[in-house]
């Protein structure tokens, strides 16, 4: 039997079972909406999550797992620097102007 409280934006994992995240709670219909790292979703009755033996985990370091076709261009970032093809650095416009 769980004592964990359900938390939005938490991890847990089932004992034997796959990490998931709690996305939604909806009080009205008693249900709690979580995700699976690979991005399945799945909806609990408060009573079910009361039963299950829960144990609360870090969250993934990769959060990519639910989307599963991003490549790393994608990601809006990479490893490498990028500079215009005449960037000498900050001062060098010092060098370019005319003093008078």
């Amino acid at each position: 039997m769980s004592e964990l409280a359900v938390v939005i934006g938490a991890w847990y994992q089932e004992s034997g079972g796959q990490a998931f995240e709690v996305v939604a709670l909806d009080a009205d219909t008693s249900t709690i909406e979580i995700q699976y790292f690979e991005g399945e979703v799945e909806e609990l009755e408060f009573d079910a999550w009361g039963e299950m033996q829960l144990l609360a985990v870090e969250p993934p370091e990769d959060w990519t797992g639910a989307f599963d076709e991003l490549d790393a261009d994608d990601l809006g970032y990479s490893d490498t620097a990028i500079h215009p093809e005449n960037w000498a650095g900050p001062l060098a416009v010092l060098d370019t102007t005319d003093s008078q």
